[in-house]
This record gives C-alpha cells, sequence and structure tokens, in this order.
C-alpha cells in the first residue's frame, strides 16, 4: 500500500483517479476546498480515503498540509499535482489578473507542493511526483494560450525536475491526456470576456471530438505509479496520440524548412 497525495479529488479526473488507487489497496490523501466535499470523499474509504482542505495558491497552506500528512498520515510515496483550470480568451483579450491566477493555480501551486515533499523523499531515496499536464503541453488551440503557456510550463519544470533528481531514487512523471470527459470543458474553465469580432472565427472549435471515459484515464495513471520504473512522459488516449505526432512532425519539417537560415554560420 502507497500513500498517495492527489490535489483536486472533488470531481473529475482527480476524483476518478482517487477511486481507482482505493479499488486498488492504496492510501488516498485528497486535498479539495469544501468541507461538504471532505466529507464526502472521506466516506469513500473510511481510514484510506482522508480528505484535507487546502489552497494550493497559498504556499503557507502547502507546507503545513504536508507536513501534517507526514506526521499524522506517514511518509508521501506518490505527490500526484491535478488540481488546475483552464483559461479561455485570446491573448489580446486576456485580463492580466486572471493569466496570473492561471499560473499561480496550474505551476506555482505545483512547484510549491513538489519543493515540500522532496526533502522526505530525498532523506528516503524513493518517491513519485506525477504532474497532470495534458496534451496542450505540447499542442496548442487558439483562445486557450493562458492555458497551453502554463502546461508548457509545467512540462518544462517536470522534465528539469527529473534530471535534478534522477540519481536520488526519485521518479518524475508528466501525464499528457487527450479528450476525456471531465470537469475541465465545464466548471474548472474560466471564461474572458470576447469582445473583439476579429477572433470570432478562430474561437469557433468546429468538428467532432470523442471524448474519452475518465475511468481509463484514471487506470492508466494508476498503472504507472505502480510501476518500478514508470515513464518520464506518458501520453494518454488516442487523441492525444494522434495530435501530439502530428505536432512533432511539423516541428520535424519546420526544423528542417529553415535548418540553413538556423545554422547562423555554424555559431551557437
Amino acid at each position: 500500500m502507497q500513500t498517495i497525495v492527489i490535489t483536486g479529488v472533488s470531481s473529475g479526473l482527480g476524483r476518478v483517479m482517487a477511486e481507482e488507487a482505493l479499488s486498488r489497496g492504496h492510501r488516498v490523501v485528497g486535498t479539495l476546498r469544501q468541507e461538504d466535499q471532505r466529507t464526502a470523499f472521506e466516506a469513500i474509504s473510511p481510514g484510506r480515503s482522508i480528505g484535507r482542505i487546502m489552497d494550493v495558491t497559498d504556499p503557507s497552506q502547502i507546507s503545513t498540509f504536508v507536513r501534517t500528512v507526514e506526521d499524522e498520515v506517514g511518509p508521501i510515496d506518490v505527490l500526484v499535482n491535478n488540481a488546475g483550470f483552464g483559461l479561455q480568451g485570446v491573448i489580446e483579450e486576456l485580463d492580466l489578473g486572471a493569466l496570473r491566477r492561471q499560473f499561480d493555480v496550474n505551476v506555482f501551486g505545483p512547484v510549491a507542493l513538489i519543493q515540500a515533499v522532496l526533502p522526505a523523499m530525498r532523506e528516503r531515496k524513493a518517491g513519485h511526483v506525477v504532474n497532470i499536464v495534458s496534451q496542450g503541453g505540447i499542442i496548442t488551440f487558439p483562445g486557450l494560450g493562458a492555458y497551453h503557456g502554463s502546461k508548457f510550463a509545467l512540462l518544462g519544470i517536470n522534465d528539469a525536475l527529473a534530471k535534478e533528481v534522477s540519481r536520488l531514487g526519485i521518479h518524475v512523471t508528466a501525464i499528457l491526456p487527450g479528450l476525456y470527459r471531465t470537469e475541465w470543458g465545464g466548471r474548472s474553465q474560466v471564461h474572458t470576456e470576447h469582445r473583439i469580432a476579429d477572433y470570432d472565427a478562430v474561437l469557433r472549435m468546429d468538428g467532432e471530438w470523442n471524448w474519452g471515459d475518465p475511468a481509463a484515464l484514471g487506470r492508466v495513471v494508476l498503472d504507472a505509479i505502480e510501476m518500478s520504473a514508470p515513464p518520464e512522459h506518458l501520453l494518454v488516449g488516442p487523441s492525444a496520440i494522434e495530435n501530439v505526432k502530428e505536432r512533432l512532425a511539423q516541428w520535424s519539417s519546420e526544423i528542417e524548412r529553415w535548418e540553413s537560415l538556423s545554422f547562423a554560420d555554424g555559431e551557437g
């Protein structure tokens, strides 16, 4: 049995990951924002589903949370940075305050949690940090620049962290899901007021979207957590595989097209 901390377990992917972990016999400490949510979560599996109220944007709450879990529950084996939201709006119309909150929740919160759990993981020479990045950390859609910026940032932090702790017995995994039926497109999404008609066309998301069952996503994440040598990057779902492969092919083609210009006379 592992002790797994998952942020944002009231609904969506956080909830299905928690339920999958509990079904496999693990102990889950989940963060929530409301007392009724905490009570409901702890009722899932009394003694093994442990809820804690915490704001992922408050560093003082994060340090207290991690210290309390280590003192009252035990060593944290796995941290899953799941809590997040999507800010929708074209770049020109973005409110900078909303943009800062996007990064507070999706980037600075996860980093603060990572910093809080690493000392004990380093001491034990064991641990696993899992960051829910999304395919949106590699591919982009118009109108989601703020969200993509936060996920690109989280992926870069994930990758640097993996290199920093690779000799310390600590694993780091970025999960990059495709399209799943979670709260991301509902209450977990914030919309910027749209006023500039020139952007009407790019904000229309045409086409059919095949939204997957989040329970399948939860199973894949737990499979990765239970591996002795987990992947550093894990795409989840056909849409993520297809979209990321296409983007990487575009990058490769662009590099080849401009290679003579990029070469800079061999300098650099």
